[in-house]
Formats: C-alpha cells, sequence, structure tokens
C-alpha cells in the first residue's frame, strides 16, 4: 500500500438544528488512514463522544479545535515523519496515537523513534475504541 493522500472525508455530528452561531463547535477526531472500513467505526467511536471526525491522508493545517491525531500505520507509516511537531505547530493540545499490525514492528518502532508516546497494536485499539475518546 501506499501513503498516498486521501480526500477529505469530514463530518460533524447531527445537532439540533441551532442555527444561531453560538454553538461552539465540538473537537475533532483526525485519522490519518487509507483503511475505509476501519475509518467507520473509528468514526462511530469518535461521533459517540461527541467529536467531529476527519478522514485523510496529511493533518489538517492550523486546527486548535484537534484533539486527537491517529495515524494507522499499516497505511500511512510515512505520516509518522515530523507528525509530532506539525501537530505541536497546527494544534498543540492534540493527543497523537499510532497504531498497527503487531506483526510490523518496525512501523510501530519507527513511530515511537518519531515521538508519538502512544503506539498500540491494532488489536489495542481496536479494543480500546469504546472508551478512548471519553473524557478521563
Amino acid at each position: 500500500m501506499t501513503d498516498a493522500p486521501l480526500p477529505d472525508r469530514s463530518a460533524a455530528p447531527e445537532t439540533s438544528g441551532d442555527s444561531s452561531g453560538d454553538a461552539e463547535v465540538p473537537a475533532s477526531v483526525v485519522f490519518l488512514s487509507g483503511d475505509l472500513m476501519f475509518a467507520s467505526r473509528v468514526r462511530a467511536a469518535a461521533q459517540q463522544a461527541g467529536l467531529r471526525f476527519h478522514l485523510g491522508g496529511t493533518l489538517p493545517e492550523d486546527d486548535p479545535r484537534i484533539a486527537w491525531v491517529i495515524v494507522d500505520l499499516a497505511t500511512r507509516s510515512g505520516a509518522v515523519e515530523g507528525l509530532v511537531d506539525r501537530c505541536h505547530a497546527a494544534c498543540p493540545g492534540a493527543k497523537v496515537l499510532a497504531f498497527g499490525p503487531h506483526v510490523q514492528v518496525a512501523r510501530l518502532e519507527k513511530a515511537r523513534q518519531a515521538g508519538i508516546t502512544t503506539v498500540l497494536t491494532r488489536g489495542q485499539f481496536d479494543r480500546s475504541l469504546g472508551s478512548i475518546f471519553q473524557p478521563s
């Protein structure tokens, strides 16, 4: 698989129809992945927690509302290079997480070396989806 950019597939959770403009825009989850099937599970978990969801191949520029940046190492391992620095600049409060297949040890290690402190196997990440976006 390649690390080619994907089209923007952003979605916001349903709102109550209040169009006053006073409602605060919810924080978002940026999911850097090419796996559309798994993305639907991550989207559902994010929306369940009241977060917007953005699926793409690159980090959106300068959006301080980004709360999570999640990298799928199976499809976007090239995105980890410099990602932590880009996150500090564009979304300083965001939590950065990478996950990948347990058999792709080199990709998991590359993410750690790039400064991503939370690196999980795909199974660990999948099991955490029910609670990962909930406030602690």
